[in-house]
């Protein structure tokens, strides 16, 4: 695919950390367009890219410009995925200057600059060019299909609209779910890693990956339940409260972001104990509902 930006819009590359609120109010001005859950801040945006070496903001991010003001964003970056080398590709566009050739641009860009970072890189388990959408983002999808990518996965948000009537289950013998303190960020980290590692395109965690998770100005690990087993992690519900997405969307929500449970310990209704743990630590911390997890499918 060939195109270029239309001629009253300016494609730049990143300038420097002011760059991040920019980055924020196009991301954030396109979610609330588009009715998806996701309201970042500056400041969580560049604490996770700043710990992530495999990304570097000024050769893998591009703003689109019309008029000196930015309405569009995209990135390109490399992961290692099952062995298979995933050149992603993404895009934010503010909904009054879409339909106008930016978003292909964009993309356009994106390719270069990937097939630019796959130059250096053998890739003995293959490659391949993904991106994710949502189901309303029917712009993005349209331009992704257009442009030869096909559906491979879909991924599905489960939401509780109550806190109400929480279902009572107990751990097995022998497991106990123990608050978290900073020294059990480590083995956390590696349990979650490990649980995940029989799952569809599962990323071997990083050093980065640890740093940019524990960087984060919304991490709050007292709302993690992990449960052991002795000195073992056997399972863990990773909670997250997004204040800034709450304030927006007018909501008291927290998100089970990661629920893993370690091979030796499933089918013992782990997983299960973990989330109603959770949900009753949200509705004591005074979250109302809506509270939402995300789980994907092939």
């Amino acid at each position: 695919m060939t195109s270029r930006a239309p001629e009253s819009i300016r494609l730049r590359p990143f300038r420097n950390a002011d760059d991040y609120v920019v980055m924020a109010e196009l991301i954030s001005t396109a979610n609330l367009a588009d009715r998806i859950d996701d309201i970042p801040t500056a400041a969580s945006l560049r604490a996770d890219y700043d710990a992530r070496s495999e990304i570097d903001p000024a050769l893998d991010f591009v703003f689109a410009e019309m008029g000196g003001r930015a309405v569009g964003f995209g990135e390109a970056y490399r992961q290692v995925q099952d062995d298979v080398a995933i050149y992603w590709t993404f895009g934010t566009i503010l909904p009054a200057c879409r339909r106008r050739g930016i978003g292909r641009a964009i993309l356009v860009a994106n390719e270069v600059r990937g097939r630019e970072i796959a130059g250096a890189h053998d890739d003995p388990g293959g490659r391949a060019y993904a991106s994710w959408v949502s189901e309303r983002e029917g712009g993005a999808e349209a331009l992704l299909l257009g442009a030869g990518y096909e559906p491979v996965r879909y991924g599905f948000a489960m939401v509780r609209p109550s806190l109400d009537d929480l279902p009572d289950a107990s751990l097995a013998r022998g497991l106990e779910i123990r608050p978290v303190t900073a020294e059990h960020h480590r083995a956390i980290c590696a349990a979650d890693n490990e649980a995940f590692r029989d799952h569809w395109g599962h990323h071997e965690a990083t050093e980065d990956d640890f740093a940019a998770t524990h960087a984060s100005p919304d991490i709050d690990t007292t709302l993690w339940q992990i449960a052991w087993d002795g000195n073992e992690v056997a399972g863990g519900v990773l909670t997250w409260v997004y204040t800034s997405e709450n304030e927006a969307f007018g909501v008291r929500r927290g998100w089970l972001e990661r629920i893993f449970v370690r091979r030796a310990w499933r089918r013992r209704g782990l997983a299960t104990a973990l989330i109603a743990s959770a949900l009753a630590d949200l509705r004591e911390r005074g979250m109302t509902g809506r509270c939402s997890a995300s789980t994907p499918t092939t």
